[in-house]
């Protein structure tokens, strides 16, 4: 009994070869691919096989050759003569190959494995060479079983199907080893110690290669989460555009968060910003020189460059390498980002993988910044347009007061031509800004006030409530006017007298309200909730006045400057607006 645990704690001892075998394996990049699922190429998986078929052969090389006639034990085995066998950790890597690869593999590393055993000799040669190929296949059964799920397969599960593995090969010893005798004692004094050793060593073997692929996971998300991170921080500065003034402190902010000497970032031209060492004669504004950069600007791919590549004239220059990681909008290539190391070997797997992931995150915030710029150019096309609506109908309605007066009062109709003039001459001038000062919006007002006072004769009166000292505060262009023509139109033009309209401009906490009021016949219930949020067909105009006063406002300051319209049968309206004090206005006062 004491002879059957030393055979076990001297395999144990030799399990140490698998953990240095597992580790070397897992650095190959086709079995990374195979360990985690991935398609690999016939000349990979023909190179799998070989490589575990000769794990196996090892196992066979590492084991203890039992003398069953005298019991004695050796160490090593270099031959196999009659009335010996081997005890050994031949069945792992075939194992392993199985429950990694499927059948295929498996049965490959199995068949090497096993024919190489089947020629060393020995009276168990033949079972132990079938045992090895019936071992991947057992292996490879428990891999389909668990192919539905990505992960590797468990620590329990490998530990059992190697204990399975070695026991059936206990059992071919029995069946096909003669004399039945001494297959009998071999089986008896190392048949425990193998089938425990080598179930420790397949669960030791995948373990091995479980805590080395979850913890590059691991690492992986670590430099994702930094990635994330580093793009939070520079979005309110690229979300701008790539320039000058946002490359230089995006590259203060990766220079901060990353351990690399060096952070630069060019346009296709020119190096936009350099922080960090040898920022005294890599200078900002330099034509680029380094022919690595221009490959990638070519090509959009990232390089690693080297001290020739780099070429720096500065002979105490301290940088000796680069990661050159371009920046898109799209497909185009629109400048770089680099990172500079004092040397090739500061480069890591890991930096490279960071350096693409920061380059992709950076180009999606230009991306962005692109589509801020495009929307705010189809904003202003659509203020435009709204502008371009409110002329064509203040002007029939200003036509057409004129042309009543040429016939009665030409001296008068001369003056509101005048008049009209000035107003177009404002809203000319209107059309190419998107604000105006409220004193050059109440001279266009009162321009068309002139021209309605003179339709209403006597009727109709204007009073001003204007605190004098705000009319620096911005307003769209055309707002006031479509309120009190509305005002005009829609409320007292159906009286006979006594019409009168306020117009109110007041301050309050930095924020200026403008009122304007009426006395007219009010706006029915059923319209009040609709004017101003849509075109409102009505008898007397086509309804686009309120609705592009409000979307405009809306569209320039938020929705808490969309107007608030008040109104009572018979009692008048009262439609109101707030907006901020100008950034200009607080600048100055501060």
């Amino acid at each position: 009994m004491s002879a059957m645990w030393q055979l076990l704690l001297v395999m144990i001892e030799r399990l140490g070869i698998i953990i240095s075998v597992a580790f070397i394996i897992t650095r190959l990049k086709f079995i990374r691919n195979l360990i985690e699922k991935q398609e690999i190429s016939k000349a990979h998986k023909i190179s799998v096989i070989v490589i575990f078929g000769l794990f196996g052969i090892i196992g066979t090389y590492t084991g203890l050759t039992i003398n069953v006639e005298d019991a004695s034990i050796s160490r090593t085995v270099l031959e196999v003569r009659e009335g010996e066998a081997i005890a050994n950790s031949r069945v792992i890597g075939v194992v392993v190959a199985g429950l990694l690869g499927g059948w295929t593999v498996g049965l490959g590393a199995g068949v090497i494995a096993g024919v190489h055993r089947s020629l060393l000799g020995g009276f168990t040669g033949l079972a132990c060479g079938l045992s090895a190929i019936i071992s991947g296949l057992i292996a490879a059964y428990f891999y389909k079983k668990n192919n539905d799920s990505n992960d590797i397969v468990s620590i329990k599960t490998a530990l059992v199907v190697g204990m399975l593995a070695e026991a059936v090969q206990m059992g071919l010893i029995l069946l096909m080893a003669r004399p039945y005798d001494q297959a009998f004692r071999l089986v008896e004094s190392i048949g425990i110690p193998m089938i425990i050793a080598n179930g420790i060593g397949t669960a030791i073997f995948i373990l091995i290669i479980r805590n080395v692929v979850h913890e590059e996971v691991k690492m992986g998300s670590l430099q994702a989460q930094k990635a994330l991170k580093l793009a939070d921080l520079t979005l309110k500065y690229l979300r701008s555009g790539l320039t000058k003034q946002t490359a230089q402190p995006t590259c203060e902010i990766l220079l901060k968060e990353i351990k690399v000497a060096s952070v630069s970032v060019t346009d296709k031209e020119k190096v936009l910003a350099f922080v960090g060492a040898g920022e005294d004669h890599h200078v900002n504004n330099d034509e680029i020189k380094t022919e690595a950069t221009k490959r990638v600007l070519k090509h959009g791919e990232l390089v690693i460059a080297n001290p020739d590549e780099i070429k720096c004239k500065y002979k105490n220059c301290v940088l000796g390498a680069a990661v050159i990681a371009p920046l898109k909008i799209k497909e185009e290539t629109i400048g770089t980002l680099k990172f500079y190391f004092k040397s090739e070997k500061e480069i890591s797997p890991t930096i490279v993988e960071l350096s693409k992931g920061l380059s992709t995150l950076l180009s999606h915030q230009l991306e962005l910044s692109e589509v801020d710029r495009h929307l705010e150019l189809a904003k202003q096309a659509e203020i435009k347009a709204l502008q371009a609506q409110v002329s064509p109908h203040f002007l029939f309605n200003a036509l057409n007061t004129i042309v009543a007066l040429i016939r009665t009062d030409p001296m008068k109709a001369r003056k509101l031509l005048i008049s009209l003039s000035h107003y177009f001459r404002q809203n000319l001038a209107g059309t190419t800004a998107t604000e105006t000062t409220l004193e050059d919006e109440l001279k266009h007002v009162k321009a068309y006030l002139e021209i309605e006072q003179a339709r209403f004769s006597d009727k109709l009166t204007v009073d001003y409530d204007i605190d004098e000292n705000i009319l620096f505060y911005k307003i769209p262009p055309m707002t006031l006017q479509p309120l009190v023509e509305n005002a005009i139109k829609h409320g007292v033009k159906q009286m006979t007298d006594d019409c009168v309209i306020l117009i109110q401009i007041k301050e309050a906490r930095q924020k200026v309200t403008i009122t304007i009021k009426d006395n007219g016949i009010g706006i029915p219930k059923d319209r009040l909730l609709e004017i101003g949020q849509e075109k409102v067909a009505s008898e007397t105009g086509t309804g686009i006045g309120l609705y592009n006063v409000n979307r405009r406002l809306q569209m320039m300051y938020g929705e808490e400057a969309i107007l608030k319209i008040e109104s009572e049968f018979n009692q008048g309206s009262r439609i109101s607006f707030t907006i901020g004090k100008s950034k200009e206005k607080v600048k100055n006062e501060q």
